[in-house]
């Protein structure tokens, strides 16, 4: 058997319900993983007592037959999700210190389901980036290298510590969340497959808010098969959550029947940008036939508003977020500024607030707070939601059209170099968004599959995007298209 870090959730699943290993045995590695890893900083505050607590419990239940797929499983789990007495910072100084006295609703089943937490992972601030450099933690890093070159680079963002703890095997699996592209552009970056549902498939309760109308939590895994497994345990209606849905989850995994014949796969024209690299641009066409060859047929497509799309994402994400981050304050929980005499509650909000959040969380929460002033809500707000709507009808055209899951590229670019992206202009940094956020603004599930490498040597991946509401039969076309990659390529160890 390979090294335990090394297995996937479906490896370790079988091997435990074995018993040819037990969860202790599984947690311990992946503890001495974590612990040899400190370059990667992808774990931010280790909890081996929690995770051994928790496997010890799982081995009992293994034991007694009463063994859901997820028991015994070593995970790792964002910082974004509130994890009860262990800190929950999203990745910033205003949180710190902040530990939660409850459990979010998605980590809950986790842990109801047996899986164990090996601690909290590195992340954009309040998942505010696309390449995890703006972290009070100091930036994760990508296991991947060019080739020789030793040039350190970005795991992705903002779920970049969840990506490269599951590339580099620190975890089996590692949860993330996606606002415009946080779960599947690192997925991407890092060579593993990462899935956001549909919104709503999963509850947001106890998950740190960025944009409530965009956020949604899913898995990041080693397999498609793991995504499907884990995805199962996390997904489901909560009370607790106005916007999760009543609609029943099925059995992710046996939809994985790797038989796409006769599907309609769309792609879209408008996702052929200029100055795409040629090597995104073979890949993309290699995944099309590779689904062809499978029995699928390919479909020319148009989604003409998708050019909006970026703009209207920068609009609304940070109205949301300036709207959401308004709790932070220094009054209730977390950071405050030491005042001087005669300082009032406005100098309070203003001290707190300026040392508290980070660069990039202060430009969107200035950049949202004005397109929600007065006189700008409908130049800025209101426009960007009717062009949402929009984008969200040439989806919903497509698919009534007969379209079964849509091909493009995750990403405009194999992972760069930390410090790479010039700090002057944000929205060079915004463009890596570029193929993943129309996904986020209609609500539609997208997965990213790792199909190749560059000329470099790091990871490509391909996006599939669904129908709503139907992650299983994404997930298989997401199977077919994996099993056709044969992607087996691992980063070499360096840390």
């Amino acid at each position: 058997m390979k090294p335990l870090n090394q297995l996937t959730i479906a490896e370790a699943r079988d091997a435990l319900r074995a018993g040819e290993v037990s969860a202790v045995d599984l947690t311990m590695a992946c503890l001495t993983a974590i612990d040899a890893a400190e370059s990667l900083n992808a774990f931010v505050h280790k909890t081996p007592d929690i995770a051994l607590a928790q496997a010890r419990a799982a081995d009992q239940r293994l034991q007694a037959g009463d063994a859901p797929a997820m028991c015994g499983i070593p995970l790792g789990i964002k910082d974004l999700f509130c994890t009860k007495g262990v800190p929950s910072q999203a990745a910033s100084n205003i949180l710190k210190g902040f530990k939660p006295e409850y459990e979010s609703t998605v980590t809950t089943r986790l842990f109801d389901a047996g899986a164990v937490m090996l601690g909290k992972l590195n992340m954009d601030e309040f998942a505010m980036g696309s390449s995890n450099e703006t972290s009070c933690y100091g930036n994760a890093v990508n296991p991947w290298r060019r080739g020789n070159d030793a040039t350190p680079l970005t795991p992705g963002g903002s779920s970049g510590g969840s990506a490269a703890a599951v590339a580099g095997d620190l975890c089996l699996a590692a949860t993330g969340t996606d606002t415009g592209g946080s779960i599947r552009q690192p997925a991407a970056f890092t060579g593993i497959v990462g899935i956001k549902p549909t919104y709503g498939r999963v509850s947001r309760w106890g998950i740190v808010a960025f944009a409530s109308s965009l956020d949604q939590a899913g898995p990041m895994t080693k397999t498609v098969q793991d995504a499907a497994i884990m995805l199962q345990a996390m997904a489901g209606e909560d009370p607790k959550d106005s916007t999760s849905a009543a609609i029943p989850v099925p059995d992710f995994e046996a939809a994985l029947t790797g038989d796409i014949r006769g599907k309609k796969i769309g792609i879209p024209k408008e996702y052929r940008m200029d100055g795409m690299p040629a090597e995104i641009e073979a890949l993309w066409h290699k995944g099309a036939e590779m689904l062809k060859e499978a029995g699928a047929e390919i479909v020319d497509i148009s989604l003409p508003h998708t050019k909006y799309a970026l703009p209207a994402y920068y609009v609304i994400a940070p109205a949301e977020a300036s709207s959401n981050l308004a709790r932070y304050d220094g009054v209730r929980y977390g950071h405050r500024a030491k005042l001087a005499q005669g300082d009032g509650i406005t100098e309070m909000y203003e001290k707190t607030r300026a040392e508290g959040f980070g660069k990039e969380v202060q430009r969107r929460v200035m950049i949202g707070t004005y397109v929600l002033s007065a006189g700008f809500y409908d130049a800025y707000y209101n426009r960007a939601r009717k062009v949402r709507a929009l984008i969200k009808r040439d989806f919903e055209q497509v698919f009534a059209a007969g379209v079964d899951a849509i091909l493009t590229p995750a990403t405009p670019s194999s992972a760069f170099g930390l410090g790479e992206m010039a700090e002057a202009d944000p929205v060079q940094m915004y463009l890596n968004d570029v193929f993943t956020v129309t996904v986020n603004l209609a609500g539609l599930p997208g997965i990213a599959v790792p199909v190749g490498l560059d000329s470099k040597g790091l990871p490509l991946g391909l996006q599939l995007i669904g129908r709503p509401w139907e992650e299983g039969d994404l997930l298989n076309h997401a199977h077919v298209l994996e099993r056709a990659a044969g992607f087996v390529s691992k980063p070499s160890k360096w840390w």
